[in-house]
């Protein structure tokens, strides 16, 4: 049975998901097992607003299709095929559409309605009036007397005389309360960044015309400057939906929004979070990372060991990780902390370090993690499995130096333990050193054979660095070497997949998830599962049969939050919002790491925008509609 644990496949899978390949991590992280692949497939994506959005490890991108190409625009062949009566009205929608694209000058030049020919010179004496004044004015007057004073608060406002400007605007609403007059002096209190005027000014803009596109992104950028992101949030993207997406401005102002407001809740709920172990799918997928090997000299069932000792609890902690289920885990990690409460160890106590501090990492117990691999290689520093998992908290941490310093250490310790040179290889992979990748993982192989991940990040390795053939062929031997571990027919199906290769890949899942059944029935893998699913979907468009294979694996591990994230992407690609948007939260509480939540909290805070958006502008409603069915139709 494995002792050790890897942190640097982020607790994933001891191979790279092959359809994210990112340059950032080497396994099977949640978010780059669905959003890279999303975002290279354009079919995982969700109209969020009517904006088509993917997370990658660049951050959220948004799709949409350009309205102004294939809405409007017509190509040369069906040009042909239109009706001379066609061809105009479309020239005539094109025409007026780009008239409406134009982008205006700040503050607006043109009023809604049609301003007089001739315009006063604004150096001109400018109207006086109050509210007692205002009274006795013609409607023609109040009319008249508005444009000039917008005249003249315009002037002044490209002078920077704002406070002037707001006063000739302020007369000017007196006179016409415009959306454009509002929207103008809001812009002079933006200037002086008088924020909570521009929120008051925009609202007042924005009840005279609910679809002001310049007023929702004055308010919204007030929002952001007063911390509401949330409400910011959700007038850019407003805006995006009536702008038909022809400002990319706007739709990085989403962008920006959506971290900032899933940053602030990330932190809360990382305040918040119980230190609890993860899915047993994480856990399995965190240990099998390292070579399997027998339990310590004298740990093992035969020999006779007081129940009450350390060395008693030490050796059922390794039995109970065996069972590879949730209890078996829990029950593990208590035994871990109960031996070394009782401190009999003798020859085992570094070994018990190792244990513990393997188990505070899946806990996110970071700190007090490190200490215990501290104490296990200062009481043994022959035990060089525990070099490696601190060097993979080190990278975990950021820490690339120290990272590199324990393997280095390591070496020295055991320089022909193939557990380094996997490890090893893994960093080389994340800092994006693929040929010394390569050669580690080769070296990991000559020195031991029989370790499957070696052979399969190898395959990874060479996929990434563009050898398609290599990788492969790498896959077929592992296939005809490991005939009867799972884990090879889900990760070559994997590679399938990515290449599109619908059926061959389905038939590989298919073939690890029986094996998986019969080699592990307590303690299934539930990774075919999702990922005949993601398969099913994207070749088939079968929702049924994917949400089915997603409730099984939720079945077998309640806490699979790559399960959870699929079902939630799986429900908002057919429109349920509400129900998506409960699984993305619940794929947040349960991601492990900041990024994870992070990325979980994106999608959530989308789906919530949505609703929000058809809530508070049911005008657009039918325009979601049509944009969803855009979407839905992107391959």
């Amino acid at each position: 049975m494995s002792t050790d644990t890897v942190p640097l496949t982020s607790g994933r899978a001891p191979i790279l998901d092959t359809s994210s390949l990112s340059s950032n991590s080497s396994s099977l992280p949640l978010w780059d097992r669905l959003s890279t692949w999303a975002s290279e497939n354009k079919t995982i994506v969700y109209t969020i607003a009517g904006i088509a959005v993917v997370v990658t490890g660049a951050g959220l991108v948004y799709y949409s299709t350009d309205s102004r190409t294939a809405s409007r625009d017509t190509s040369s062949e069906e040009k042909k095929r239109l009706s001379k009566k066609e061809r105009k009205k479309a020239k005539k929608d094109k025409d007026k559409e780009q008239a409406q694209s134009q982008t205006k000058t700040e503050p607006e030049q043109q009023s809604q309605q049609k301003t007089p020919t001739v315009q006063p010179d604004p150096s001109e004496d400018l109207p006086q009036v109050d509210p007692s004044t205002v009274e006795s004015l013609s409607y023609q007057e109040r009319k008249t007397y508005a444009d000039r004073l917008k005249i003249g608060g315009n002037k002044a406002y490209g002078d920077k005389s704002y406070n002037e400007a707001i006063e000739l605007y302020g007369k000017a609403i007196l006179c016409k309360p415009d959306p454009i007059f509002f929207s103008n002096r809001a812009a002079c209190y933006n200037a002086l960044g008088d924020w909570d005027k521009v929120v008051e000014d925009t609202t007042a803009a924005l009840a005279l015309d609910s679809e002001y596109v310049k007023a929702l992104n004055r308010r919204a950028n007030a929002y952001e400057n007063l911390g509401k992101y949330s409400e910011a949030l959700l007038d850019y993207t407003a805006s995006c939906i009536i702008d038909g997406f022809r400002t990319d401005q706007s739709a990085q102002s989403v962008e920006r929004l959506l971290k900032k407001v899933a940053e602030a809740k990330g932190k809360a709920i990382l305040e918040g979070k119980e230190k609890k172990l993860p899915s047993p799918t994480f856990v399995t997928n965190y240990l099998q990372s390292f070579r399997p090997r027998p339990r310590p000299e004298g740990l093992d069932d035969n020999t006779d060991l007081d129940e009450g000792s350390g060395k008693a609890q030490l050796r059922a902690g390794l039995a109970a990780m065996e069972h590879r289920t949730s209890e078996g885990y829990e029950t593990a990690s208590t035994a871990f902390d109960k031996a070394l409460e009782l401190r009999d160890l003798g020859e085992y106590e570094a070994f018990a370090y190792n244990m513990r501090g393997t188990f505070r990492y899946l806990r996110g117990e970071n700190a007090d993690a490190l200490k215990d691999l501290d104490k296990s290689v200062e009481l043994d520093p022959s035990l060089t499995q525990s070099y490696i998992k601190r060097a993979s908290m080190h990278l975990e941490l950021g820490n690339r130096e120290a990272a590199a310093q324990d393997f280095e250490k390591a070496m020295e310790q055991k320089q022909d333990d193939p557990d380094i040179f996997y490890h090893r290889a893994q960093l080389h992979f994340i800092l994006g050193q693929f040929a010394d990748a390569a050669k580690d993982y080769q070296k990991s192989i000559d020195l031991d054979r029989d370790f499957i991940f070696s052979h399969v990040q190898l395959g990874v390795t060479q996929y990434k660095m563009g050898s398609i053939a290599s990788s492969m062929a790498t896959f077929r031997r592992c296939i005809k070497n490991f005939d009867k571990t799972p884990d090879v027919y889900n990760y070559y199906g994997e590679l399938l997949l990515d290449q599109q290769k619908y059926s061959e890949a389905i038939e590989k899942f298919d073939t690890a998830i029986e094996l998986e059944k019969q080699s592990k029935p307590t303690g299934m893998n539930v990774l075919p599962l999702i990922n005949k699913a993601l398969a099913l979907f994207q070749w088939k468009q079968d929702f049924q049969e994917a949400q089915k294979l997603c409730q099984k694996a939720l079945i077998i591990d309640p806490e699979c939050d790559i399960a959870v994230a699929t079902m939630a992407q799986l429900l908002l690609q057919q429109g349920k919002v509400t129900d998506a948007l409960k699984y993305f939260q619940q794929a947040a509480e349960l991601s492990r790491t900041e990024g994870e939540i992070v990325n979980a909290l994106s999608y959530a805070e989308a789906t919530r925008t949505q609703l929000e958006v058809q809530e508070k502008y049911p005008q657009l409603s039918s325009r979601l509609q049509g944009m969803g069915g855009q979407f839905g139709a992107m391959r």
